[in-house]
């Protein structure tokens, strides 16, 4: 029941909670009155362009932490699980940072966190269930299919938006680390029909947060 109540609390924190990171927000090397000029260079078209990529990367956070919990939840091994809580909080800081960067290009997170939130739970308890190393293998493909996302991102922001740049930058760092650290843990290599399910989903999910 506690574990039950915690992962609730959890769930309704990450889809209607404004978050704190632990690390300061990434931002261009010059800074302060040139990121100011930086967002005033931008087009009232590049502010939306943005908005909806850096929701999208929102959206991805509020799943990873619903994944993360529940893969934490279905582990025996309480070193993977601490691995898995310790990437979570990670992954609080990319929340707080896309948040706050939405705010500053006057965008808004997805109406549909709670979704997102609920159906990811759901997939990462099914990769529990397969065991830890699949478990892990699937946080590796994830991470792995999150990278090349954040990748597309940074071709497809507006050239003017170095704040946006910074912060997406550093999130496909972390999402990098996060992969090798499951990889070093054990994860296998998933079936190609469940690495291409998982893209379809994926590209199914980010269509959908462009926009709502």
């Amino acid at each position: 029941m506690d574990r039950l109540i915690l992962s609730l609390d959890t769930a309704l924190r990450t889809a209607f909670g404004e978050h704190v990171a632990a690390r300061p927000c990434p931002r261009p090397a010059l800074a302060g009155e040139a990121l100011d000029v930086g967002d005033a260079a931008l087009s009232p078209e590049d502010k939306r362009l943005s908005a909806a990529l850096m929701r999208v990367n929102h959206v991805g956070e509020v799943c990873a932490q619903a994944l993360y919990a529940s893969q934490a939840w279905g582990t025996r091994d309480p070193l993977l699980k601490a691995q898995f809580e310790a990437a979570a909080r990670e992954e609080v800081d990319h929340l707080a940072w896309t948040e706050q960067r939405l705010k500053e290009l006057g965008g808004r997170t997805s109406l549909l966190n709670p979704l997102w939130y609920a159906g990811s739970f759901a997939i990462g308890l099914i990769a529990a269930r397969a065991g830890d190393r699949h478990s892990l293998g699937f946080v590796v493909e994830t991470e792995r299919q999150v990278e090349a996302h954040l990748n597309e991102h940074m071709d497809r922001l507006p050239a003017a938006d170095q704040a946006s740049r910074a912060i997406v930058a550093q999130m496909r760092d972390d999402e990098v680390a996060h992969a090798d650290a499951a990889e070093k843990a054990g994860g296998v290599p998933l079936p190609a029909p469940v690495r291409g399910l998982m893209k379809l989903v994926a590209k199914a999910m980010t269509a959908t947060a462009h926009r709502i």
